[in-house]
């Protein structure tokens, strides 16, 4: 059950990322400088990324250990 937490976790952190990067926003300086958060786009893709390969990995274990037991 802990596998779940973790990996449902790791989703929403992703998420999470994503939607704050989007209400931050980026704008444009004086300078022509763009300022924005892009840090939170990678680290956003590594979470979502995380997530599905510990969801696959569950259920990889699961079924496998499902048909072990026949």
């Amino acid at each position: 059950m802990k596998k779940h937490i973790l990996a449902f976790t790791s989703l929403i952190l992703g998420l999470i990322c994503f939607v704050t990067f989007n209400i931050i926003g980026g704008k444009v300086e004086a300078d022509g400088t763009l300022t924005e958060p892009f840090f939170l786009l990678p680290i956003g893709y590594i979470f979502i990324f995380s997530g599905i390969i510990l969801l696959i990995s569950i259920i990889f274990k699961r079924s496998k250990r499902s048909l072990n037991l026949n």
